[in-house]
């Protein structure tokens, strides 16, 4: 999934929330300000529980404050919008409430990136200018491309109709990364081993990241996410980069811009990095979450077969555009899995209005906090048994998009918020869409797959990667695959 520098490290999360000048004095709840829950501990708050499971802890404070609330933690006081009905009309302002302060601070605990003249909306009108139109079709073309080379028994090692055990998160994760890989940097594509490499390195990274930005790896650990940055530093320095290519145009772009900036090449190879998660840490995961609740819904599994047999003899540039069903499964999976976080500094005293017309006082120095993963996506009062995979939850009965969904009556503006607010859409939704939609089509298409244990059930998730995107498991579900003659 694609989302320019600023979109998507500010859906990071908080940790370690720094020092406030509000831990000189004894906080008190002033007028028209949200309820105040200091909790227990002084200065620490409701730090570890926030930190612990970010869902839970806010779904907790949601019942008993409502849509609006302020929590202290480890002396940062967090202000916590949960109506999502006025997330675009608070979050449009990016004056009083900045998007890349904390940005920048979660690039240097993560990435070791500073990029203190970055100019993110410069970098966000790039990206959208190489995600859409022409450069679109062609960048999905040659993620089609390199996603059949990646699927040939060669590749995978395997003879025809020869079974293979495999988690399904590493399967998928493995195959969209490394298909995102060559598609967007372009390099290894005749290199199994290196891009195999490149892949287990980036894993490495991946599992430390919330610990990274929350400050809180251990000896052990920080050790083993420097020596996977490094090992992907050199692999990802620009001069190794294919950058020609029409179709790989948003990369020279970025090292341009980086280079106008005057980043010097050792802070551009850095800047790669965080390009590489922002681009490969999403899509894999959606994929297998789309895979698994199809493999444990026979029904949900069975009509989308059905609906990709019916389209397989189409251009492949017209198959992915007339499935309603396939659609419906994807966009519930999202709201099942997509928890990023959204985070602004307030940098002064802001009026707010809820949208029942309610008013509240936003303090400055404060920090505001929007998640949309509790609201709207899994708000019972907007979505049915909100905790339940339903293929069909949006899909009418004609067969097209559900689209209105009600909350006390009133039409909510957005059931679910995958890919950002009004104002901060991820640029690259539609390519991350797609790659996600050919590799599961590839997947049923062209292998047999099936669950080791035909009763297994979906892993839990990870509560630690709430706030990080697309939520991951945290174990896998054991499936055999064999490519088909």
């Amino acid at each position: 999934m694609r989302c320019d520098v600023r979109v998507s490290v500010e859906y990071l999360t908080f940790g370690n929330y720094g020092s406030s000048s509000h831990t000189l004095f004894i906080r008190t709840r002033r007028r028209n300000e949200p309820p105040l829950d200091k909790g227990m501990i002084p200065w620490l708050g409701h730090a570890l529980e926030f930190g612990k499971d970010a869902a839970k802890f806010l779904t907790r404070m949601k019942q008993k404050h409502g849509d609006i609330f302020t929590v202290r933690a480890a002396g940062q006081y967090i202000t916590v919008l949960l109506d999502s009905n006025c997330y675009d009309a608070v979050l449009s302002d990016v004056v009083l409430l900045d998007q890349t302060s904390y940005a920048q601070v979660l690039m240097e605990r993560i990435f070791s990136l500073d990029l203190p003249n970055h100019n993110p909306e410069s970098e966000k009108k790039r990206a959208e200018m190489h995600f859409q139109g022409t450069a679109l079709t062609q960048l999905c073309s040659s993620m089609q491309n390199n996603l059949q080379h990646l699927v040939t028994p060669s590749e995978m090692g395997l003879k025809v109709s020869e079974w293979k055990k495999d988690g399904l998160f590493n399967f998928c994760y493995s195959l969209l990364f490394k298909t995102g890989y060559l598609t967007v940097f372009g390099t290894e594509k005749n290199n199994s081993a290196a891009l195999a490499e490149i892949y287990e390195e980036f894993r490495q990274f991946d599992k430390l990241l919330p610990k990274l930005a929350r400050t809180t790896v251990n000896k052990e650990e920080k050790q083993i996410a420097s020596s996977a940055r490094e090992k992907l530093w050199k692999w990802l320095t620009p001069a190794r980069l294919d950058r020609k290519s029409e179709h790989q145009s948003w990369l020279g772009n970025y090292v341009q811009q980086l280079q106008d900036e005057g980043v010097d090449a050792e802070t551009q190879r850095r800047a790669m990095l965080l390009q590489l998660w922002v681009t490969q840490g999403n899509a894999g995961p959606a994929a297998f979450w789309v895979l698994g609740y199809l493999l444990t819904h026979p029904e949900a599994l069975r009509v989308v077969r059905e609906e990709i047999q019916g389209g397989k003899h189409h251009r492949p540039e017209e198959r992915q555009k007339n499935t309603p069903v396939f659609d419906s499964v994807l966009s519930e999976t999202l709201r099942l899995t997509a928890a990023a976080l959204i985070t602004r500094e307030v940098k002064q005293d802001k009026k707010i209005h809820l949208s029942n017309g309610q008013e509240y006082q936003l303090r400055r120095g404060d920090r505001l906090c929007v998640f949309p993963f509790i609201s709207p996506q899994m708000d019972p009062q907007i979505h049915q048994q909100p905790e339940m995979f339903q293929f069909d939850r949006f899909l009418n009965a004609g067969g097209t998009e559900q689209k209105d969904f009600f909350k006390e009556g009133v039409r909510v503006k957005c059931p679910s918020v995958p890919w950002g607010t009004k104002d901060n859409l991820c640029p690259g939704r539609q390519f991350a869409i797609s790659a996600i939609k050919e590799l599961v089509s590839t997947i049923l298409t062209r292998f047999d797959l099936e669950l080791c244990d035909k009763n297994a059930k979906l892993p839990l998730v990870d509560p630690s990667r709430y706030g990080f995107g697309i939520l991951q498991p945290a174990g896998d579900l054991e499936i055999c695959y064999r490519i088909r003659s």
